[in-house]
């Protein structure tokens, strides 16, 4: 299938251009959120899209909204563009698959990280400090080891850059003890009850980072959910057969960022052009890991 790199649709104003998503405007009170198929890493968007990822990320978050039901309140309104105003039904073909109507909401500043692994930046801060963002955990952990409970450590969202990990006092100082609480304890609910569904299906969430914002003083769960692009995800399989000692493919954007890394690239100029083969096997790990979790193909993706 061809890959869409970006949106541009007439009758609509733009409002936001992410990394991945284009946010269109439609009313006072509604946003459209449209997944493109651009990829990031290490804080640059790439020259080469990855056919399909935008539907995989949408039609993966939209299984996770619903798996999760009334226990955890959100922002969409509508998935079928064909239902949506018609504003938005005029580019139905384009937006079919990868887009969500949402309620507009004031977005919290925080990204809310959730570890259930010592990996990553989490494990060379507790190499380094013996802590995990201040927070301390017991000596002599093995990378990849199992956090429980599951550690919640919030960061700043930059505009541009890296977002900075910062304490959950600082995030109390900001948004009050009471609110800073919720969005703790709904992250780490969101979490666990879906890390018990994807156990279930053979899949380790070893980590994630959610959204949350506020309309009329409720607190709904916004932008994507449990992703490749924003969790990190083992076969059970393949965690049984590296573990301890070693490091289990990531179901997610990380063969870019391995590929990149072989590459004569210093991370400040523009990226180098992503070869098909590393595209065709980014875009087999998406699907890959969807098809898994949910157990049915991806719907809209076809060529």
């Amino acid at each position: 299938m061809q890959a869409l790199a970006t949106t541009q649709l007439d009758g609509l104003k733009p409002f936001h251009r992410g990394k991945v998503r284009d946010v269109y405007e439609v009313d006072a009170d509604h946003l459209l959120l449209v997944a493109t198929d651009r990829i990031s890493a290490f804080d640059h968007i790439l020259p080469d899209p990855v056919p399909g990822k935008g539907i995989v990320l949408t039609q993966l978050s939209l299984f996770w909204f619903a798996y999760l039901g009334s226990s955890i309140q959100h922002q969409v309104v509508e998935t079928d563009p064909n239902s949506m105003p018609a504003s938005v039904r005029r580019h139905a073909d384009v937006l079919r698959g990868r887009s969500v109507l949402v309620k507009r909401t004031q977005v919290y500043p925080f990204e809310c990280i959730v570890r259930g692994f010592l990996l990553g930046s989490g494990w060379k801060d507790y190499s380094a400090t013996g802590k995990v963002c201040g927070i301390n955990l017991d000596a002599g952990l093995k990378k990849n080891a199992a956090l429980r409970p599951p550690l919640f450590t919030p960061s700043t969202k930059a505009k541009e850059g890296h977002d900075e990990n910062v304490s959950f006092a600082r995030m109390e100082s900001e948004l009050g003890s009471a609110r800073a609480a919720e969005l703790r304890d709904q992250s780490l609910f969101v979490y666990s009850r879906c890390a018990d569904h994807a156990k279930s299906r053979g899949i380790i969430i070893c980590d994630t980072k959610l959204e949350w914002g506020n309309l009329n003083g409720r607190t709904l769960l916004v932008d994507e959910v449990l992703t490749p692009d924003s969790s990190r995800f083992w076969k059970a399989d393949d965690a049984a057969r590296y573990l301890p000692d070693g490091d289990p493919p990531s179901y997610d954007k990380q063969v870019v960022r391995n590929w990149l890394e072989t590459q004569p690239w210093d991370k400040q100029s523009p990226p180098p052009r992503i070869p098909t083969d590393v595209q065709a096997l980014a875009q087999a790990r998406y699907v890959e890991i969807y098809e898994t979790i949910v157990g049915r193909p991806v719907p809209e993706l076809r060529g």
